[in-house]
């Protein structure tokens, strides 16, 4: 039986995006003990997963490199036949090149990617010559897998649903307003607008982590809707992407409750404020609508990532994006 290791030690979305590769090594390696190494905080992601034989963590905020090196020695006793890292920095590098796997696979930008058995060129999209994180991410497999990425897939447990059943009444839509840069999310004002417009009979969860809750707090308190809901802390990863799955539309920045939706199939509008779709990170459900500015701006994208505050001052990205077409996924 072989043993094979994925790696993804970055932020949530990104270790969402990387089950793609799991459903493909399975589809080809059915027999196949895959692993997964994800940074502390989102193991709950892969629980009672169909796919994984084990999920380990790096706890990447307490000792640091002591718990890699200790991780080290413990994925180097399980012989492993191929280890796959999805990441180009230096410390899941190190890892890789002395694991002890008789394949390593990883990007070429690694830092460590001379030691590795092959290494694969990592392609950056551009805006002519879009390339999904997805597509990137296959390259590293493809060798002995197929031409096609697969699709990332959360699987929310009979226990998730259950959690969430009370609430999956009627129509509602979802909206998770927070993301970790300023200028990736849609501003509060504009996200009250929206909900406002929202037809009556419609509800409306809002969702996020613990950190999320004053924000999703004073937008549910200044909105008129008549039933809008904070769920954000409430809800664990898998028990908001089973509420994302039965909701008529979710609406998201372009952050990880975006790769929640493509991970259930859930339909979903991605509003875009200081970067674009073409930068490989878009929304992969059946059922996906991107928004963002109308009027073109000669600043956009100000950068691959978001920034903490809007370089010029103006947030037009954001502020030109109209209330009618956040409505318009709604009723189609």
């Amino acid at each position: 039986m072989q043993k094979i290791l994925v790696i993804q030690t970055a932020f949530i979305g990104d270790a969402v995006l990387a089950t793609g590769i799991v459903e493909k090594l399975h589809l080809f390696f059915p027999d196949a003990a895959i692993d997964i190494l994800v940074r502390k905080g989102n193991e709950s992601l892969f629980d009672e997963h169909p796919f994984l034989n084990h999920v380990w963590i790096w706890d990447k905020k307490q000792s640091k490199y002591s718990h890699l090196f200790g991780l080290l020695g413990d994925i180097h006793s399980q012989k492993f036949d191929k280890i796959i890292n999805l990441q180009r920095f230096a410390a899941t590098g190190f890892l890789t090149a002395f694991s002890g796997a008789k394949e390593t696979i990883g990007f070429d930008k690694n830092p460590f990617s001379a030691l590795f058995s092959n290494k694969i060129k990592h392609t950056v999209s551009k805006t002519g010559t879009p390339i999904h994180e997805i597509e990137r991410n296959h390259f590293l497999i493809r060798s002995f897998t197929d031409d096609t990425p697969a699709k990332p897939k959360l699987y929310p447990s009979a226990k998730n649903e259950a959690a969430i059943s009370q609430y999956k009444t009627g129509q509602y839509i979802c909206i998770a307003p927070a993301s970790v840069w300023f200028t990736k999310q849609f501003p509060a004002d504009k996200w009250i607008s929206f909900i406002n417009s929202v037809p009556a009979p419609v509800k409306v969860y809002l969702l996020g982590a613990p950190g999320d809750k004053n924000l999703c707090n004073d937008i549910r308190l200044q909105t008129a809707h008549n039933s809008v809901t904070d769920l954000s802390g409430q809800l664990n990863f898998l028990e908001s992407a089973a509420l994302m799955k039965g909701a008529v539309m979710n609406y998201v920045n372009d952050s990880a409750p975006m790769h929640f939706a493509s991970a259930v199939n859930a339909p979903v509008t991605a509003v875009y404020c200081s970067t674009i779709p073409a930068f490989g990170f878009g929304p992969l459900s059946d059922k996906s609508f991107i928004v963002e500015t109308p009027v073109p701006l000669d600043c956009r994208p100000c950068g691959l990532h978001g920034k903490k505050t809007c370089p010029l001052g103006h947030f037009h990205c954001a502020i030109y994006i109209k209330n009618e077409q956040l409505l318009s996924t709604l009723s189609t």
